[in-house]
């Protein structure tokens, strides 16, 4: 069987036309490719999470169908022949109008998954006419028949078994004639119901059917030419990496950085298929190949900003020298699904920041159910509001002085729930959003730029 190498295309590299058919133009570079996941077109996504929300004022959800509709129908005016795939827009489109008028009324995360999911659908029948007409063997292929999730909508688990087991059986066979054109961030569960791998899913999907798949490559293509040590948006003196390890993007992922999604590196670690992230937009510019060994293992790799956190303290004079407390706490929190990311603790309290946004983008809330349960044994607080900044690099807590160099830098900041030693590529704090950029700022301007 030949070599699959899977490329993924991020929002901004199929917006419009032009950013289309530059993605084209990589994908017809590299004659490995033959399996191509692609996001909803920049935007899409957002408009359709707000329809999902429940729009009451009719002028404003007019105005959204009318934007979707807009979006989709420049890139069908500039295609040769767009009656292929223009019968199939206006039916996604029928289709989100319909929904729409229901979230209005009822929203609920099942509906939303079905809404948010017509972005990509209307994408994949876009790019695949595109790729047609430039003389490419592509095919559109609806990836909910591959991608089996279980039935957490707005943040699906997949089932590895099943994957694999109907890649094999679907998939892996038309990517040995042609170029499969699919969606990510969407699957199904076992019944058939469209569900999503939460916001950013894209990347995440895109590993797990390169893993499916036995891909050589996994290539993730977005608008800026590989991973930097930080936001040059934030940073503008921001550099590129050229190579990273799995364990430092992963962690990076995990922590705020948007150019992957944080489970994206699980399945190409699994089976040892090296990442490279570029720009469509400037592939000559070349980007950064995520592996498992790297040459270069610097004591500061990156800093990543992860904002819309929740922080979770619990107080209780019974937990001084008490057995069993952290055990109830994780009972509760395990019986109502909550899923912890960083926690600390001093003798008489705890505190815990409730873990990643599900597809609706909202900050993770703690279910009064679990709060009133929780209040039982301590008195709790909960913080919104708060952004957790993450210094990525490698041996971080065995070097002398780093922490200084570090705390040192932000003296004037309130910080929040330090977490540092549990692992050797990160420390990592919260503190309140209004001055997490300029925390970010001016941490980068003393550890990279010196």
């Amino acid at each position: 069987m030949n070599p699959i190498n899977v490329a993924k295309f991020g929002g901004t590299s199929v917006a419009n036309f032009e950013a289309m058919t530059k993605s084209a133009s990589v994908i017809e570079q590299n004659p490995n490719t033959h399996l191509v996941v692609i996001s909803a077109c920049s935007g899409v996504t957002n408009l359709l999470v707000e329809l999902a929300n429940g729009v009451q004022d009719n002028h404003r959800k007019k105005a959204i169908l009318e934007e979707l509709k807009t979006i989709h129908f420049s890139v069908l005016d500039q295609l040769a022949d767009p009656l292929i795939p223009e019968q199939a827009i206006l039916d996604i489109l029928d289709d989100i109008e319909k929904t729409a008028e229901t979230a209005a009324s009822q929203s609920n995360d099942k509906l939303t998954d079905h809404l948010v999911s017509c972005g990509e659908l209307m994408s994949t029948h876009l790019f695949t006419q595109l790729l047609i007409e430039r003389g490419n063997p592509a095919v559109r292929f609806d990836i909910r028949t591959v991608l089996r999730t279980d039935s957490r909508f707005g943040k699906g688990e997949p089932q590895l078994n099943d994957i694999s087991r109907l890649a094999q059986e679907k998939l892996t066979p038309l990517c040995q004639q042609q170029i499969v054109v699919t969606q990510g961030f969407i699957g199904s569960d076992s019944e058939g119901n469209t569900t999503t791998l939460g916001r950013g899913g894209s990347d995440y999907s895109a590993a797990l059917i390169a893993e499916s798949v036995d891909a050589c490559g996994l290539e993730i293509w977005t608008d800026v030419p590989g991973i930097y040590t930080t936001d040059p948006r934030i940073a503008p003196k921001a550099s590129p990496i050229p190579e990273i390890s799995f364990s430092e993007a992963s962690e990076m992922a995990n922590y705020g950085a948007k150019i992957l999604h944080p489970s994206t590196l699980l399945p190409a670690l699994r089976h040892q298929i090296p990442v490279f992230v570029g720009s469509s937009k400037e592939p000559e510019k070349g980007g950064t190949w995520i592996k498992e060994k790297v040459d270069s293992t610097p004591l500061f790799r990156a800093l990543t900003l992860r904002c819309n956190q929740t922080m979770v303290t619990l107080h209780s004079p019974s937990m001084f020298h008490a057995y069993g407390f952290l055990a109830e706490v994780f009972k509760i929190l395990a019986k109502y699904q909550i899923s912890v990311d960083l926690i600390t603790t001093s003798e008489v309290s705890v505190a815990l920041t409730l873990d990643q946004t599900n597809t609706n983008g909202k900050a993770p809330e703690l279910p009064l159910e679990a709060q009133k349960e929780l209040e039982e044994l301590c008195t709790v607080e909960v913080e919104h509001n708060l952004c957790l900044i993450a210094l990525i690099g490698n041996k971080m807590s065995h070097s002398k002085g780093s922490a200084k160099q570090v705390f040192g830098t932000l003296e004037e900041f309130n910080l929040r729930m330090i977490c540092y030693g549990a692992s050797q590529h990160n420390l990592c704090f919260l503190l309140h959003e209004s001055e997490s950029k300029q925390a970010v700022k001016i941490l980068h301007k003393e550890l990279f730029e010196q």
